[in-house]
């Protein structure tokens, strides 16, 4: 087996483990493996081992890697920060987008979305800890904007997605994931279906599933360490 494979073993065998402490059933949390930096083979390998969804940051990479796989049937999950003059190749490519932040780009996305495709999945991502340097939608203004995202043609609206500020202590990585829990169960009880909550990465995971994650966007553990150019 290739080191992808046996990492993905691994990542699974993580992702079971956490779910089975917190009472959750393994299947309930789903693998993305974040491809961005790495070269289309690698993402082939990872296929091949059985995975089927990754996720990109970057538009031209991402539309790339789509294209080129397009026979293999892969899922596409665009996670990074979305400028709206950016937003037509991922309606177009993409299955999933986990990164909308204002409802601009989600205007954008509806009405750039091809009528010949299934509606593209979306989650808003919220800024629960407050980071200048992170994108997202602060936790007041989630409710409204899921509201208003909801209405959009062309979409569907599955959850929201986060990226907390780093900590190497799990009682501490598991505040920001419990309170953008909070949110997703408040949002749900004012009547919008959500079902997503895409929190947790390769160093927190184990406190993402804790606090309810349904994906886990896992890129380190799978792929090793980026060399970002």
């Amino acid at each position: 087996m290739s080191a992808i494979a046996d990492n993905l073993q691994a990542v699974t065998a993580r992702i079971r483990v956490a779910a089975e402490l917190a009472g959750r059933s393994p299947e309930s949390v789903r693998l993305l493996a974040v491809s961005k930096t790495w070269p289309l083979a690698a993402v082939l390998t990872a296929a091949a081992a059985g995975q089927q969804a990754f996720g990109e940051n970057y538009v031209r990479e991402g539309v790339d890697k789509a294209t080129a796989s397009a026979d293999r049937q892969l899922e596409w999950h665009f996670i990074g920060p979305l400028q709206s003059n950016k937003s037509r190749p991922v309606a177009e490519h993409f299955d999933w987008v986990h990164s909308i932040d204002r409802l601009k780009i989600a205007e954008r996305l509806s009405a750039q979305r091809p009528g010949h495709l299934p509606p593209l999945q979306v989650c808003v991502q919220v800024n629960v800890s407050g980071e200048a340097s992170k994108s997202g939608c602060a936790p007041d203004e989630a409710p409204e904007l899921c509201r208003a995202v909801a209405t959009l043609p062309g979409l569907r609206l599955r959850g929201l997605m986060t990226v907390p500020e780093a900590s190497d202590d799990m009682a501490a990585q598991q505040i920001p994931f419990r309170r953008l829990r909070e949110i997703f169960e408040a949002i749900r009880q004012d009547g919008l279906p959500l079902d997503t909550l895409s929190m947790g990465m390769s160093h927190d995971l184990e406190a993402a599933v804790a606090e309810g994650a349904t994906i886990v966007r896992i890129g380190t553990a799978i792929f090793g360490e980026r060399n970002y150019p």
